[in-house]
């Protein structure tokens, strides 16, 4: 499920009910650090929809809060890291809509591996090398789904098989430093949807892997999302994945949604400077794109996200932004309806 729409282009988009087919609605989300001068803003005004079954792409450059976006929804900040304000809804097995931002810990721990999953994005940090791999996929099976040792040894088994372990029994026996990277990435996929969750969130899971392991990977993931019928927040910069993978996309900098709108259009046609900016950066061989230098060298966005002690008030990609104009510094643009169906946090978007 995408943003709801506006009534005509150019009017700002309000929020909206959760629908009973929304796995994850996210409303008004702000997340700051704790700092001596106060809270630093990291993530602000964020609202993000995800219906069973879909993907969702969270795009943006390292620092615009995508990270925090997705660790937020799952609780897992670190630090001074808290949710300010806003509420993520969630749709569970049992039909139950739960805020997952008002939950104390003893709750969130029957929520985390059981209704919602989580992939993260170097899978040597995020398995315990002293445990074997079958033994971390069957914990959190014999927590949320009280079976037996055996049983859920069996599953975890199984589960290795799914994600495309060879060897599946024996391989469960093995620690995780005796895996490759993209065997580590599969096996942290099994433990993230042993217990058939309704939402995935993976942060980058294919970044530090090479092209080939890397389309394997995103393979899995949409055959074992299309076999539970789960919906996906899909965290990445690469805008090769989020074509490959993806339903739906939120463009994120400096801790705001950009621009929203199903894949087809944002590809085809972005509406925000920043999209536009991104997609040119992306290399493409034999072709030519209106952004790229005439020197032939690739495209590169001027300048730097903005610093959380150092936000602007306006709109936060004006200082990066050719097509920037005093009115833009005048306050922070909403994100507007355009003629495509997207959603742009630009005031110029049906002018560039």
């Amino acid at each position: 499920m995408s943003f709801p729409a506006a009534s005509q282009e150019g009017t700002a988009v309000s929020g909206a009910q959760v629908q009973p087919e929304t796995t994850l609605q996210v409303e008004n989300l702000r997340v700051g650090f704790a700092t001596r001068q106060g809270d630093l803003i990291a993530v602000d005004d964020v609202r993000l929809h995800i219906g069973a079954g879909r993907t969702l792409a969270l795009v943006g450059e390292s620092g615009s809060g995508k990270s925090v976006t997705s660790l937020s929804i799952i609780r897992l900040l670190a630090g001074r890291g808290r949710i300010l304000e806003g509420r993520i809804a969630l749709q569970g097995k049992n039909g139950a809509v739960q805020d997952l931002a008002q939950l104390d810990e003893p709750a969130l721990e029957t929520v985390r591996g059981n209704d919602l999953g989580m992939v993260f994005q170097e899978p040597m940090t995020s398995l315990n090398p002293v445990f074997t791999v079958g033994e971390q996929i069957a914990e959190p099976i014999r927590i949320h789904m009280g079976l037996s040792r055996r049983d859920a040894m069996a599953r975890a088994v199984e589960m290795l098989d799914r994600v495309g372990i060879p060897g599946a029994a024996e391989r469960a026996r093995q620690y995780p430093h005796e895996f490759s990277g993209g065997m580590r990435q599969r096996v942290t996929i099994a433990i993230a949807l042993a217990c058939e969750p309704v939402l995935l969130l993976a942060d980058e899971p294919t970044t530090a892997l090479d092209v080939t392991v890397q389309k394997q990977i995103l393979d899995l993931l949409r055959d074992l999302q299309s076999r539970q019928g789960m919906a996906m927040l899909f965290v990445t910069h690469n805008f090769g994945v989020v074509a490959e993978i993806a339903d739906d996309v939120s463009v994120m900098y400096a801790g705001q949604i950009v621009e929203h709108g199903s894949v087809r259009e944002v590809l085809k046609s972005p509406r925000h400077p920043y999209t536009r900016g991104l997609l040119a950066c992306v290399p493409q061989l034999g072709t030519a794109t209106a952004l790229k230098q005439e020197s032939g060298q690739l495209f590169s966005i001027p300048g730097m996200v903005p610093s959380l002690r150092n936000m602007p008030s306006g709109c936060r990609f004006a200082a990066r932004c050719a097509y920037a104009q005093p009115k833009c510094l005048e306050g922070v643009p909403p994100l507007l309806a355009t003629d495509t169906g997207n959603l742009a946090r630009c005031i110029r978007w049906n002018e560039i």
